[in-house]
């Protein structure tokens, strides 16, 4: 059995205008989890194969992660079905007034708890999308925004030829393999997908004669950010 090493990104920038890269902590994050990678493949052979999305903050943590890592870890290999779904464009349309991004910081700014309040409207943006009664309001819905994800993962797996894998990705991604393997609900996927932290790893056992209709996968750790809780326990983040 082979396995595939699926990370959420290191935590990217709440609150500025360029959300898409990494904050201090994610530079940090990524260094980190390219430590527990190098140990942990001590005695193994390391990832052949990197694959992340085209999101800035996918690409900078498989740079930190290379720094942490040392000499050895593959170059990544751009794959767009790992991309999150657009974020931005489910709050625009759950609150169309947050367009203008100083209204947004406004009224974040004028909340007892700003992470706690954009958290709880990000959830329902999310929740009215992957509802299906507002697809024509979304240039990609849940369903095909699910659909191109399993895709990546097929074409991903196709190109390893049954050696281990790292694919950097979102939370969205992983939720979505993760319902895959285990015949979730869209309401548990939605649920899983705001407990995924930065940088956790979730592992995938696959085995595959090298036809997508031949492989079998099964999940044997979801979520581990123990490298994280063992440098300082600080450095486990969600966003």
């Amino acid at each position: 059995m082979a396995t595939i090493y699926l990370v959420r990104h290191g935590q990217a920038s709440f609150g500025a205008e360029d959300y898409d890269r990494l904050s201090q902590i994610g530079w940090q994050q990524g260094r980190v989890l390219g430590r527990a990678l190098r140990c942990s493949q001590a005695a193994t052979a390391k990832p052949q194969a990197v694959f992340g999305g085209t999101l800035r903050r996918h690409r900078e943590t498989v740079e930190a992660m290379a720094r942490g890592f040392g000499d050895g870890l593959p170059a990544m290999q751009v794959a767009s079905g790992f991309d999150e779904f657009d974020h931005v464009a489910l709050i625009h349309r759950h609150r169309p007034q947050w367009q203008d991004h100083s209204v947004m910081a406004r009224d974040l700014a004028a909340s007892i708890a700003p992470a706690k309040t954009f958290q709880v409207e990000f959830v329902a943006a999310v929740q009215r999308w992957a509802s299906g009664g507002f697809d024509h309001e979304y240039a990609e819905s849940w369903l095909g925004f699910k659909a191109r994800v399993l895709a990546a993962l097929d074409e991903a797996v196709s190109c390893a030829a049954g050696k281990d894998l790292l694919v950097a990705t979102s939370g969205g991604p992983i939720a979505v393999i993760v319902q895959a393997l285990l015949d979730l609900s869209d309401e548990r996927t939605l649920d899983l997908n705001s407990m995924i932290a930065n940088t956790s790893v979730t592992r995938v056992l696959y085995s595959s004669r090298g036809r997508h209709s031949d492989s079998r996968r099964s999940l044997a750790v979801f979520n581990n950010y123990s490298h994280l809780e063992a440098e300082d326990p600080a450095l486990v983040t969600f966003r």
